[in-house]
């Protein structure tokens, strides 16, 4: 079986004028392909979480504020794991106006951007995608239609595809897509390498776009 983890760094806001949203806007995949693989990967966020943050249970690990210290922790945990990280960053200032205003369809095409760089013909069991739960129903319903329209066509008819909408806190492989997404985003935002250098070996794609 194999599990994608889907996350999102940055916003989806354009007012540069009167606001300050982010300048990018990133979206990043976490691939694990064995269950064994995504046992271990989900361990870590757990011995990561008891180990470096025993007083504070109703944390959850997140790239924006977590110490370097537990990143490494974390990362140290994970590197023996075959994962791979595929990211997209999208350049906002570059972004047409009528798609400024209609930002689901943006985050979705987005989306299908950087899913569409995984080898997923070579998938010969289960495909289960993970996504933060940030959307309304009406809005999973439309994700969901967009994507798996998108990716069927790709997969072997026996190979089932699903998509499930979880809240991070409860899921420790969209934590672990944050923390690797947030490094790409700073990378884009800030010009900052300092988290994304020490993982940069598990990235199999990365593209900034527009």
């Amino acid at each position: 079986m194999w599990w994608i983890y889907l996350d999102e760094s940055g916003d989806l806001g354009f007012d540069f004028i009167t606001k300050k949203p982010s300048k990018c806007f990133t979206i990043s995949l976490l691939l694990v392909r064995e269950h064994e693989h995504n046992r271990r990967l989900l361990n870590a966020t757990k011995k990561t979480m008891k180990r470096k943050l025993p007083h504070r249970p109703s944390v959850e690990l997140k790239g924006a504020h977590t110490s370097p210290e537990v990143k490494q922790y974390f990362y140290n945990l994970v590197q023996p794991v075959p994962f791979e990280i595929y990211s997209l960053t999208l350049n906002k200032r570059k972004v047409y106006d009528d798609l400024q205003n209609r930002k689901d369809r943006l985050y979705n095409y987005l989306a299908r951007l950087v899913l569409q760089t995984l080898p997923i013909e070579e998938a010969t069991t289960r495909i289960h995608v993970v996504v933060d739960r940030c959307k309304n129903q009406h809005e999973i319903k439309d994700f969901n239609q967009y994507i798996v329209s998108q990716l069927e066509s790709r997969l072997d008819p026996r190979i089932p595809l699903d998509i499930a909408h979880h809240h991070s806190h409860e899921n420790g492989g969209l934590q672990a897509v944050d923390l690797f997404g947030w490094g790409v985003f700073r990378k884009y935002e800030r010009g900052d390498l300092r988290w994304w250098k020490i993982f940069q070996e598990k990235i199999v794609f990365e593209e900034r776009y527009l």
